[in-house]
């Protein structure tokens, strides 16, 4: 994954967010939007992810090559059987063809805020949360990236060049970055349209293309020898995960509550306790 990525597109949302005309950061409650915000949380939240992102990024940049005796030493026998498959795959086509829905991703929370009158209304407001779900996904995976060494598929590649095997960049497989930030855009978008629109008979088909985007992109990337099958089954969870919380805590609706509870359990034992409910 690119460096520059996570700062580009922090970037953007900032600015996008700075020149919001509709969005009171003192308040971040408008009445037509299911969101609430607050700078005295969010700020916070904000500073620690992005600052986490930093050191991500030092990290892997801190990074060492392989060198030739590890190199040499490796074996695809030593690839855990879920992985193994993958072990030697490469693919400079795949590499570049998964470029398109990666970025694409980025863009479609973006179309919508502008295209849709209700999201347009609270633009800035629904930045800061898609910035918030980049960061997350951004702090987790150069985080894991900086601080797990393990060799990309294409390392385990005789036929490339050694110089390709053995740059720093090729020792972060773990976890997969294109993944996670495709999988945290498109799972955002998803649910933004869920919570503006909870009554569309579109939903299933938001969610389904939400699902495919980022599994595509996987697929493409360890067709492209940049992941294995696990590096993508995680980054994917972390992005999903970033995608749909994120907007999800920040909702007016949100109910957390703790209630008394009894009953018989299965052996007819007689219990009481507490019941902790949520609901969204």
């Amino acid at each position: 994954m690119k460096y520059s990525i996570f700062p580009l597109i922090f970037s953007l949302l900032i600015s996008f967010s700075t020149y919001s005309q509709s969005y009171s950061p003192a308040s971040g409650d408008t009445s037509d939007s299911p969101y609430k915000t607050s700078w005295l949380v969010d700020g916070p939240y904000l500073g620690l992810s992005l600052g986490l992102n930093v050191v991500g990024f030092k990290l892997i940049q801190d990074k060492e090559d392989l060198t030739l005796q590890e190199l040499n030493d490796l074996s695809k026998d030593d690839v855990p059987g879920i992985d193994r498959f993958i072990a030697g795959n490469y693919s400079k086509r795949a590499d570049e063809i998964s470029y398109y829905p990666f970025y694409g991703s980025f863009a479609v929370p973006v179309v919508m805020m502008i295209a849709d009158k209700n999201m347009r209304s609270n633009a800035g407001q629904i930045s800061v949360l898609f910035l918030e779900s980049m960061a997350t996904t951004g702090a987790v995976y150069t985080l894991t990236a900086g601080l797990i060494d393990r060799p990309r598929p294409l390392v385990y590649n005789t036929s490339l060049p050694e110089e390709e095997r053995t740059e720093k960049g090729a020792q972060r497989s773990f976890i997969a970055g294109h993944t996670a930030a495709t999988a945290s855009a498109s799972f955002f978008a998803a649910k933004l349209y869920n919570d503006f629109y909870p009554d569309s008979a579109a939903k299933p088909y938001v969610w389904t293309a939400a699902a495919l985007v980022p599994a595509y992109v996987g697929y493409l990337r360890s067709e492209a020898g940049k992941h294995f099958l696990t590096d993508n089954i995680v980054g994917y969870m972390v992005g999903a995960a970033s995608g749909i919380l994120i907007p999800e805590f920040h909702k007016k609706d949100r109910d957390l509550g703790v209630t008394p509870a009894m009953g018989v359990d299965l052996r007819g034992n007689e219990y009481q306790g507490l019941s902790l409910q949520y609901a969204f």
